[in-house]
């Protein structure tokens, strides 16, 4: 029998929480501690995971932890590295889940608080922008730091006062998540920067992001994200840097129970109907969150991003746990310039193919949201009006600090999105 114990940061202390235990992955279930359950202060770490006595079943468990790991190759680097079944879960998380997204530590034996972070040379930040997958999994192994998705990332300390980026080590948190440019997929970290500077634009929360050049010109480029379930503090320094506190937080297939597996709706299923009900039920301010959840949703189909999946979205919670609201919006990838799949990562207004998706398809999705017609139609009329101006300010952003292909990008964009449906 294995066990692997569950914490939380609370307010910045560790708190236990339970464990996950079984034979193996296949019937490895989680279960809360009688204490925390206890605990006047506690708060459940999953909407799918409620408070109870009973162990919940190795599918509910599965559907919550599985979602904290990495997907595609990194997953199998890590997995082929420590001699484990890909599919098994649990081994890996008792790698990685060190420091996972938003609060959750998942420890094999003892809790340790040791911590220390090591300045990263810039041969290793290079390599990390020229070597793909590999470098990127293998800084994974040894920061015992899960990061999800299929992109290659890492999460890394950045001290912005000095430019010096450091790799967290035992109990230390990291402050920006930096991804990868692909080998297949070209400019992709300037379509992102791209994509995001004018979602700011429109009024989309998203995170500050910036883009690393360690090569020449447009080459060797690493995007990095500021962390928003991390914040910095005062009161805790770590080889003479602040120390964040982590911010719990978990994506809506984690809180829909929802498979990673899973997380492109292939045939009708009302993922965008979930999706605004979760906010609805749960968020400190629906209706606010509810209008960012619909502006983030038409931004996404303007730029061709079929990849925006219901993993990409997520609920941050207050350091307390008491409280959630949408999180920043992010991985704003405008796919289509890729001659990416035209599939739409969940239905609107009953279609899937972004090609068929115009504006009435929104108004259509109307009442599956619980809004208005005409408030659907104002708020996509809000967002598509102002589109292109945002983009192009956007892109003339990003040339004016030497990355001159912006504005052909923007162009592209224009041409493969569903912008260019309703124009």
């Amino acid at each position: 029998m294995r066990e692997l114990k569950v914490y939380i940061e609370v307010n910045g202390s560790q708190t236990p929480v339970g464990a996950i235990k079984g034979n193996d992955y296949r019937d490895a279930v989680f279960f809360y501690d009688d204490e925390y359950l206890s605990a006047g202060e506690s708060a459940p770490i999953s909407i799918s995971l409620p408070f109870q006595k009973e162990s919940f079943s190795p599918e509910q468990t599965r559907n919550y932890f599985e979602s904290l790991l990495p997907e595609g190759f990194s997953r199998k680097a890590v997995a082929d590295w420590i001699k484990a079944d890909e599919k098994d879960y649990v081994t890996i998380l008792s790698v990685l889940g060190k420091e996972c997204l938003g609060a959750v530590k998942i420890v094999s034996g003892d809790f340790t608080s040791e911590s220390a972070y090591e300045r990263l040379s810039e041969k290793r930040i290079r390599e990390l922008a020229s070597e793909g997958a590999t470098s990127s999994t293998q800084i994974l192994m040894e920061t015992h730091l899960s990061l999800t998705g299929a992109t290659g990332k890492v999460g890394l300390y950045y001290d912005e006062t000095n430019d010096k980026w450091f790799l967290p080590k035992g109990d230390a948190p990291s402050t920006h998540i930096v991804k990868q440019s692909h080998v297949r997929l070209k400019q992709i970290v300037l379509n992102e920067q791209l994509c995001v500077l004018a979602a700011k634009k429109l009024g989309i929360d998203t995170p500050e992001s910036f883009i690393i050049n360690k090569g020449d010109g447009n080459d060797e480029l690493l995007f990095a994200t500021r962390r928003y379930d991390r914040i910095l503090s005062d009161e805790k320094y770590i080889n003479g840097l602040r120390c964040p506190l982590r911010l719990h937080q978990e994506d809506f297939g984690q809180a829909l129970s929802i498979l990673p597996e899973k997380k492109y709706e292939k045939k009708p299923s009302m993922y965008m109907q979930k999706m605004f009900e979760l906010i609805r039920n749960y968020s400190l301010n629906p209706l606010e969150d509810q209008r960012m959840l619909l502006r983030s949703i038409i931004f996404n189909y303007l730029i061709g991003n079929t990849d925006c999946h219901v993993k990409n979205y997520s609920l941050l919670y207050s350091a307390d746990l008491k409280s959630k609201r949408l999180a920043p919006i992010y991985d704003l990838v405008a796919t289509r310039v890729y001659k990416t799949t035209p599939e739409m990562s969940f239905y609107i207004g009953g279609e899937l193919d972004i090609e068929k998706i115009d504006r009435m398809s929104f108004s259509k999705a109307a009442d599956e949201i619980d809004m208005t017609g005409r408030m659907v139609l104002n708020i996509f009329d809000d967002v598509a009006e102002d589109f292109e101006n945002a983009l192009t300010s956007a892109a003339g952003e990003l040339e004016n600090i030497g990355f001159e292909q912006a504005t052909a990008l923007k162009n592209k964009i224009l041409k493969s999105g569903g912008y260019k449906n309703i124009t």
